[in-house]
């Protein structure tokens, strides 16, 4: 039996309430040479039972939860496709979202991911301005917050493979830290074609469990700093970024009491400032 052209991975964890309409919306790609691995990631509902039902369905099940990033790198070690696609269980995709990427891929592109639909408790929301998407070398837009969706992206595996993956010790802002350390070597392909459905609002959604989100941007930036692999624009711009979103944790910290806290930032900020050109507003 040949090889599937794609890896499509979608890691879940107590998700049995929305998982099954996520599969459908793979199933029913108009595009059909791809294997499906559903990573259940400790769940203790009826995941399995539900997964069960679809016999074309790869299922690995984790003893405990080990988080959406291990979830994924998990699933990437089975993956036979020369190119892999996440989808998250409280996400959809349309018919034609493998498809449309496929023949961007095969132009020797090697990472393409397409516009979404949002939808927030039931509701359809339009994107701000700071979530506008591009083409071409993304990693300066990249910097301030993550304008690419996991749900949304079709990459070369060899690609995953290079960068080494998830980082599995951050909770949130993995896809952040991850296509930073892809934009910093290849161009992007933006389709501008809603292709996704993103839904949340829901109680568990990781976004909402966690206070100060760029604690974790700051992690991602102090990482590339330090591996000291950047071109000069690059570092200059990252650099100018973790300033920015350090003083916007002082203040939180500050404003919380939590000395220790702030002190850190204060430390990151002063070990950074000589490396940026321009003055920092």
């Amino acid at each position: 039996m040949s090889k599937p052209l794609v890896s499509v991975i979608i890691p879940t964890f107590n998700r049995g309430y929305c998982l099954e309409e996520s599969i459908r919306s793979v199933l029913q790609q108009s595009f059909v040479d791809f294997e499906l691995i559903v990573v259940d990631d400790g769940s203790t509902d009826n995941t399995s039972e539900l997964v069960a039902r679809f016999p074309a369905v790869k299922l690995i099940r984790l003893e405990k939860n080990r988080g959406v990033s291990f979830a994924r790198n998990r699933g990437m070690v089975e993956a036979q496709g020369d190119c892999i696609a996440f989808l998250d269980s409280d996400d959809l995709w349309e018919k034609d979202k493998l498809a449309s990427q496929v023949k961007w891929i095969e132009r020797d592109f090697h990472v393409v991911y397409t516009d979404e639909i949002w939808i927030r408790n039931g509701v359809r929301v339009n994107p701000m301005n700071k979530h506008r998407k591009y083409s071409g070398d993304i990693f300066r837009y990249c910097l301030p917050l993550c304008i690419v969706s996991p749900s949304s992206v079709l990459l070369r595996a060899e690609v995953l493979r290079e960068v080494g993956g998830f980082d599995e010790s951050m909770p949130v802002c993995e896809d952040y830290d991850l296509w930073l350390r892809i934009a910093k070597h290849y161009p992007f392909h933006f389709i501008a074609e809603k292709l996704i459905v993103k839904r949340g609002g829901h109680e568990d959604q990781l976004s909402r469990k966690y206070w100060g989100m760029d604690r974790w941007r700051v992690y991602a930036l102090e990482k590339l700093l330090q591996e000291n692999k950047l071109n000069k624009e690059q570092r200059d711009g990252a650099a100018a970024m973790l300033i920015e979103k350090c003083e916007i944790l002082i203040n939180g910290f500050g404003k919380r009491g939590k000395n220790q806290e702030k002190e850190h930032y204060r430390n990151l900020v002063a070990r950074y400032s000589g490396r940026v050109e321009e003055p920092v507003k």
